[in-house]
């Protein structure tokens, strides 16, 4: 078990996927940012949101479910859907 948050930027790639785990588990199976199971889709008000996917690296949504960090202090903030993040990053810099 980790103490959550941990800085993003000091995790191996294996302990990201334990450490979004651990998030999913605490979280109880929801999104840290719309409050949805993280096993369903986003909601359809947060896909209506229009993303730029030229922002995004290839392969953003190739992983459902993705681990959310400020990338201001590197922290992790919690387990959210792949299109949430992506509407974190592209409207509120997250």
């Amino acid at each position: 078990m980790y103490n959550l948050p941990v800085d993003y930027t000091k995790l191996f790639p294996s302990e990201k996927r334990k450490v979004r785990l651990q998030y999913i588990d605490e979280q109880k199976g929801k999104c840290y940012y719309c409050g949805c199971f993280l096993d369903e889709d986003a909601p359809q008000h947060i896909k209506d949101k229009k993303i730029n996917w030229n922002l995004f690296p290839e392969g953003f949504l190739d992983y459902p479910i993705h681990l959310q960090h400020n990338h201001y202090t590197g922290m992790t903030e919690g387990a959210v859907h792949a299109y949430c993040n992506a509407v974190m990053w592209q409207y509120e810099g997250r």
